[in-house]
């Protein structure tokens, strides 16, 4: 993989950077398939401070993408008027080696007390056995403004 990367907090982009990775709940995964079309998909999402953690379910398209083609792009959506952009590229591996996702604290706890297992009716426990293949970015690059 390549170097890892981090949002330079003293700027006024780093930190909103910053903010987003760890207070947003949706990112847009994109992958690119064997044809060389991107896909793009949103996904729950944990910041560690040097990567991006995921689960999918098995047999996703974005699965055999990432193996196939570790590059991928990691992006907020915008305020709906062409600012708050925030574009992360990176390099995935799906990584059968982390835990699943009811046993990473954080995430359970950001997902949880935001309503979102509720929201999709599950509990943590729940999620991690149908969002059971853990997928790790770590980024490479930002561009945004």
């Amino acid at each position: 993989m390549a170097v890892s990367w981090r949002p330079d907090a003293t700027t006024d982009f780093g930190r909103r950077v910053e903010r987003r990775l760890r207070d947003e709940h949706l990112v847009w995964l994109t992958t690119v398939r064997a044809d060389g079309l991107p896909q793009p998909s949103p996904v729950w999402f944990l910041w560690d401070g040097e990567t991006v953690l995921i689960y999918s379910q098995p047999g996703k398209p974005k699965l055999a993408n990432i193996e196939r083609n570790p590059k991928v792009s990691l992006h907020f959506d915008g305020d709906g008027r062409g600012g708050n952009i925030v574009v992360i590229a990176g390099e995935a591996r799906v990584a059968p080696d982390l835990p699943p996702a009811h046993q990473v604290p954080a995430f359970a706890e950001k997902y949880h007390a935001a309503g979102f297992f509720k929201r999709v009716g599950m509990d943590p426990a729940g999620f991690a056995r149908r969002y059971s293949v853990p997928v790790q970015v770590r980024p490479t690059g930002l561009r945004g403004h």
